[in-house]
């Protein structure tokens, strides 16, 4: 698929670290890991927002035969924890993974907050980035980041949900605005290891309604020839003010056996009203290497009951592009990466915000035509 704009709008080079909310508060160097995974909205004015996630990471996080994690702490400042090198497994260049726990027990290489990115109407260039507005930790359950903000507008109000990451749960919380500027944090509303929460623009019988993803080890399979394959799928749930939700009695979106290229699956930008239904756009992974080859997809949702799928397709919309990141291949640490997060009309194409290779953030024209 061809697109008319199809760029990398914002990279780790484009953030400022000296007005980093972590700015002399670590007594370490850290350098920008990643600029990517991108919230969007129209803001009132008419540009765009990107709500971007920038991943700050140490420069040197092993010394003294320990590897160290960045965490948020209860007086407003960030320490350094230390872990045994012999302890943990780093073959994953985001996190590393405790090696005595008995289950799984993981550490990330970096910390997380969000930075305000104004991009002009169509998405093309930067306008002007926020860094007082940005978005760092304030409470227990964000002790390691702010992660992978999803931007929705119903009404009059902006509804943003983002992943909390600390020890005592990998939970949705939910921030609440007027303007997209200034956001309200509303504490947690779906509890730990429920990602990609996505909040569609409009409410369905007077009620908000979301996508969500529990996450797991175990997982029923389906009976021998069944159409779908066991693993994780997009699920729904319902509110009657978006902090209280009841999960969907009808699964969503379910990974399909005919092909392997969704055998894992999650939400990717909050479903929008078309005439055709609730327009969604989501990532699908094959298994590949350490992480997989992440794409996105589209469906059409029923207007009435988004469990029920109108339309949909197995091409993909949007693949990796390693021609955009070869520019800045050196900072690379994943490859086979691309993951939406943001989607804005612009009359005749949607525009399409996602993170590529977890690295920068991609602005993509996608013409309506494509997606019906």
């Amino acid at each position: 698929m061809t697109f008319a704009f199809d760029q990398l709008v914002f990279t780790p080079a484009d953030v400022d670290l000296s007005r980093s909310p972590l700015a002399g508060k670590l007594g370490a160097e850290t350098y920008i890991l990643g600029a990517f995974n991108p919230g969007m909205t129209r803001l009132p004015n008419g540009n765009l927002l990107l709500m971007v996630r920038v991943a700050e990471a140490l420069k040197h996080p092993v010394h003294d035969h320990h590897i160290h994690a960045i965490r948020w702490s209860e007086d407003g400042g960030y320490t350094l924890d230390p872990w045994p090198l012999e302890h943990v497994d780093t073959k994953d260049p985001r996190k590393f993974m405790m090696r005595s726990a008995g289950w799984k027990v993981m550490a990330l290489t970096s910390l997380s907050w969000l930075l305000p990115v104004e991009l002009s109407a169509d998405g093309r260039s930067v306008v002007t980035v926020h860094y007082d507005k940005a978005i760092e930790p304030r409470r227990d359950y964000q002790c390691y980041g702010v992660e992978d903000a999803r931007i929705s507008k119903v009404g009059d109000r902006y509804l943003m949900t983002t992943c909390s990451v600390s020890p005592e749960r990998h939970s949705t919380t939910l921030y609440t605005s007027d303007d997209a500027m200034d956001w309200t944090l509303e504490g947690i509303v779906l509890d730990h290891q429920n990602k990609d929460m996505l909040i569609f623009e409009g409410k369905i019988a007077d009620k908000y309604f979301a996508q969500t993803r529990p996450l797991g080890d175990l997982y029923f399979a389906y009976p021998p020839g069944s159409e779908w394959r066991a693993g994780p799928s997009i699920n729904l749930a319902s509110s009657p003010d978006a902090l209280h939700w009841k999960p969907y009695d009808r699964p969503g979106i379910r990974p399909h056996a005919a092909t392997m290229a969704t055998a894992r699956m999650g939400g990717g930008a909050p479903p929008v009203l078309t005439d055709e239904g609730w327009l969604t756009l989501w990532h699908g992974v094959e298994p590949y290497g350490v992480v997989g080859i992440y794409r996105t997809y589209w469906s059409i949702l029923d207007r009435n009951d988004p469990s029920v799928v109108v339309k949909t397709s197995h091409q993909a919309v949007l693949e990796p592009a390693p021609e955009l990141t070869d520019p800045i291949r050196d900072q690379m640490y994943l490859d086979n990466v691309v993951f939406t997060t943001g989607i804005a009309d612009a009359g005749d194409h949607w525009v399409v915000a996602s993170g590529e290779a977890d690295l920068a953030c991609r602005v993509t024209w996608v013409d309506k035509s494509a997606l019906i």
